[in-house]
């Protein structure tokens, strides 16, 4: 009995070691893969910054163009940036849970999701909420292509009147410990309010603003969905990388308490072996 325990205990601490090696390699992984995604963000964000602000510039500027129209919302698209892939901690459940509050308080017709990673998807498909678009394999490294055609698939919806308003929630990355999901109206464009930084800029748009927006505007929203992918993607590896150290740590915590259960098991069975012994030896006497 005593060393079928004994067996029983080995298997498990054999088992946990063999998954704390894969802990282990996954976060290291992660980690490699972190440094890229931070700074591939960090670049992205000052310029999205900089396209944001010469946007809303322009647009206290002038209107006519439809990517402003401000029209009676009738209904919301959200535009939810997740991974398709699990083991990363909190990350989706956290974007997820967020986005959800959001469309609750959203209000008007069934707000509608274009789901950007399988997690998401998923989710909203088990909750029935309408799925505009999906957009998988995005991939650890997403290209600006991939901005642009999900960017164009919204862009559609809203000038197809589809949406009258449009959502980005995603997770911005402060650091590999800090990341927070958050959501910002995409379209319509909006004007800046009057303590903006933007609006001590003065820019001259030539040959006229109207010719301006023809390209400024799209191009502001394929930006914004790229740098978004960029800091999604590097809160999800920052995640990733926390969790399986995680891991790892509480492995070698549950692998300390079986080696103390299995000593204990090999006392006990080392003592009944003595007790047995000299019970023999007494009933030879």
């Amino acid at each position: 009995m005593a060393g079928s325990g004994l067996k029983e205990v080995d298997r498990r601490i054999k088992s946990v070691k063999n998954t704390q090696q894969i802990t282990r390699a996954m976060k290291m992984v992660a980690a490699a893969k972190l440094r890229k995604a931070e700074s591939r963000a960090k670049q992205a964000r000052a310029y999205a910054e900089e396209i944001l602000s010469i946007t809303r510039r322009a647009v206290s500027k002038g209107t006519g163009h439809p990517l402003l129209d401000q029209r009676d919302v009738v209904r919301k698209g959200f535009v939810v940036v997740t991974s398709s892939r699990g083991l990363a901690g909190p990350y989706n459940a956290n974007i997820l849970r967020y986005a959800a509050v959001r469309m609750q308080e959203a209000g008007g017709k069934d707000p509608g999701v274009f789901a950007i990673g399988r997690k998401g998807r998923d989710y909203f498909l088990h909750r029935r909420v309408p799925i505009f678009q999906e957009f998988l394999g995005i991939g650890d490294e997403p290209t600006f292509h991939q901005a642009q055609a999900i960017a164009h698939e919204i862009l559609r919806h809203f000038l197809e009147h589809q949406v009258d308003e449009v959502w980005l929630s995603y997770t911005q990355f402060i650091n590999p410990l800090t990341h927070h999901a958050q959501s910002f109206r995409l379209l319509p464009v909006e004007e800046p309010a009057a303590d903006d930084p933007s609006m001590r800029r003065s820019y001259v748009f030539e040959p006229d603003t109207q010719t301006v927006f023809k390209d400024l505007l799209p191009h502001y929203v394929e930006v914004l969905i790229y740098s978004a992918l960029l800091e999604s993607k590097a809160s999800e590896q920052a995640a990733r990388m926390t969790a399986m150290d995680s891991a790892s740590k509480n492995a070698d915590e549950l692998i300390r308490r079986m080696v103390l259960m299995r000593n204990r098991l090999r006392q006990a069975a080392i003592t009944k072996e003595i007790a047995e012994l000299v019970s023999g030896a007494e009933a030879l006497k």
